[in-house]
């Protein structure tokens, strides 16, 4: 049995590891247990660049959120947000609109409670426990309600979270779902981890590591590009299209040095006309 941290909330299975706790450790983060650690080491031995993913992650999702606060919109919903670290949704869209308002959801109870903590005292960030495979709960929520109204633009991020959802779970079913509640000149942005048919060795090593949350309740699913594009039916697909995370419209060229892991990670925005 594992000792239970005094922050980690009643009633969750300290056992089981968690994907949104797994991603925390990668990025650094304190919010995690024994076996969402020892899940991360796994995944390291067949993936050792992940951490790097983490943070191609985080970049592109920044650069995605400046993008949509210049087009004037100031509602932000982050599906799938994890446990919030430096840099996350909130503190890129305050830094460029403080009256912008952002409602971070998750199903993680870890997620939820730390979140709330950070948040506590921010008018304009909220977040709403709620799970991604059922959207209208989502839609739904008091707190997403309270902050964001839907019949004007929302930039609606699904971050690293589509590639847990299964065909089971229909997931671009609930793509569509949350995209027929959004205004015209809603942003759609998506990252997903995807499979490298230009490099048959790595592809081993991402299929290993995604082995590794087979482990977890939210195994990790890995889907081919034309896959991905799929999602933004609906929507206007932006330059330069769903392309590996570094080379979504960046701050300054990638150089040569990229770790061939984080080409593993695709992204891509789209416009609801």
């Amino acid at each position: 049995m594992t000792d239970r941290p005094s922050w980690a909330p009643p009633g969750i299975d300290i056992n089981v590891p968690s994907v949104s706790r797994v991603y925390d450790y990668f990025l650094g983060g304190s919010h995690n247990f024994e076996v969402d650690r020892e899940a991360a080491r796994h995944v390291l031995k067949a993936v050792p660049a992940m951490p790097k993913v983490g943070q191609a992650n985080r970049a592109m999702m920044r650069r995605a959120v400046r993008y949509a606060a210049g087009r004037g919109i100031d509602q932000f919903l982050d599906i799938g947000s994890g446990i919030p670290t430096f840099g996350n949704v909130h503190e890129v869209v305050h830094a460029l609109n403080p009256e912008a308002n952002v409602v971070y959801v998750d199903n993680d109870p870890v997620a939820v409670e730390h979140s709330r903590a950070v948040l506590e005292g921010n008018a304009h960030a909220t977040i709403a426990a709620a799970d991604l495979r059922d959207p209208q709960s989502v839609l739904d929520h008091p707190e997403t309600r309270r902050l964001l109204d839907f019949d004007r633009p929302v930039a609606l991020l699904l971050v690293a979270v589509l590639h847990f959802l299964s065909d089971e779970d229909d997931a671009h079913g609930v793509v569509a779902t949350l995209r027929d509640a959004l205004a015209p000149g809603s942003v759609l942005v998506i990252t997903h981890a995807t499979v490298t048919p230009h490099d048959r060795s790595l592809d081993d090593d991402v299929h290993r590591g995604a082995a590794v949350y087979q482990r977890t309740r939210t195994p990790l699913i890995l889907r081919p590009v034309p896959e991905v594009e799929r999602f933004f039916t609906g929507f206007e697909l932006l330059q330069p299209g769903v392309v590996p995370m570094p080379h979504w419209r960046p701050d300054t060229p990638p150089g040569d040095d990229i770790d061939p892991a984080v080409l593993t990670g695709f992204a891509g925005v789209g416009l609801k006309a």
